[in-house]
């Protein structure tokens, strides 16, 4: 990462690769699997793999609304569990998520409408038939489920914790890029109360849906409507309300970036061997807009593969 760091003008980059993480190509792999892991085992009082585990998840049906990764997480942990799945995904979902998901045995469910209104739909879904729904999303009363996804990324977080203190250099600052903020409030959190140095915290949004970044102003769970964008992952015109809750305190800084920056960052990192998107990419893109100094070691994290695999 010299070369980028050099073209950046700082002294040090990591980047945090979660495009291979557990084959579904996403950060994402460690928040749907778990909450379904642990939701499973709640109901049988057992491990979810356990005889009697599977036997309460057979009874069991989750649902979600996902524009892509959360819906495979979801799935994948449903599939593994001998459990049912209901994944609803919005008209600008990719096809490639469609068809990675109905693999897994899941049923699919494709909305015309936004990511916003498939939210909507699922929990509607989730009352007339009886099912779980496990958004990644939270909202006043419905905090538990988001919060065991939560759970589950900051894992990312710890893994990240253990290197530094191997090699003894820590970043001095933190980019993370945020949809409805799930990832970066669960890693903002763990830095929080578990690094041994402290970096300064950016969050990184699409300027098309700059949810938190609103809701920071505001000083309530404010919507951000705006155009689509190419960060269709990131996509999200309303924050969580546990994420906004935790990045109001542990975040330092809200920015955005453009549908053209985050495709540049794209390509440089496709040109470094890192075959990425531009939700994935979008922390990496923000960096160049801030000059902390050529003496700066910045984190940014890589959190997803190419849509089709």
């Amino acid at each position: 990462m010299r070369a980028l760091a050099s073209g950046l003008g700082i002294d040090r980059l990591w980047l945090k690769d979660e495009s291979q993480r557990m084959e579904l190509g996403s950060f994402k792999a460690l928040g749907g699997g778990f909450a379904v892991a642990q939701m499973i085992s709640d109901a049988a009082g057992a491990d979810a793999d356990s005889e009697a585990g599977r036997k309460a998840a057979a009874s069991m049906t989750f649902i979600t609304a996902s524009a892509g990764n959360h819906g495979l997480s979801v799935a994948t942990g449903a599939g593994n569990f001998g459990a049912k799945a209901v994944i609803v995904l919005p008209s600008s979902a990719p096809t490639a998520f469609e068809e990675r998901i109905r693999r897994t045995g899941a049923e699919v469910q494709r909305l015309n409408g936004t990511y916003e209104e498939s939210v909507s739909y699922a929990t509607k879904q989730a009352d007339r038939h009886g099912w779980l729904l496990l958004a990644d999303g939270s909202w006043e009363g419905y905090i538990e489920r988001p919060g065991l996804v939560m759970e589950g990324y900051t894992v990312i977080a710890e893994e990240c914790r253990v290197e530094f203190d191997r090699i003894g250099d820590w970043p001095s600052h933190v980019f993370l890029q945020a949809g409805v903020g799930g990832f970066a409030g669960a890693i903002s959190a763990h830095i929080r109360s578990f690094w041994e140095k402290q970096p300064t915290i950016v969050v990184v949004e699409p300027d098309r849906a700059p949810c938190l970044l609103r809701s920071v102003e505001t000083g309530t769970l404010t919507r951000a409507d705006g155009p689509l964008s190419n960060m269709g992952r990131l996509d999200c015109k309303d924050a969580s309300l546990i994420a906004f809750d935790t990045l109001e305190t542990t975040a330092d800084c809200f920015t955005t970036i453009t549908d053209d920056e985050a495709g540049r960052a794209t390509e440089l990192l496709a040109a470094e061997g890192i075959d990425t998107t531009p939700s994935g990419a979008a922390s990496f893109a923000a960096i160049a807009a801030f000059d902390f100094g050529p003496e700066s070691r910045c984190l940014a994290f890589v959190t997803e593969g190419p849509e089709a695999r």
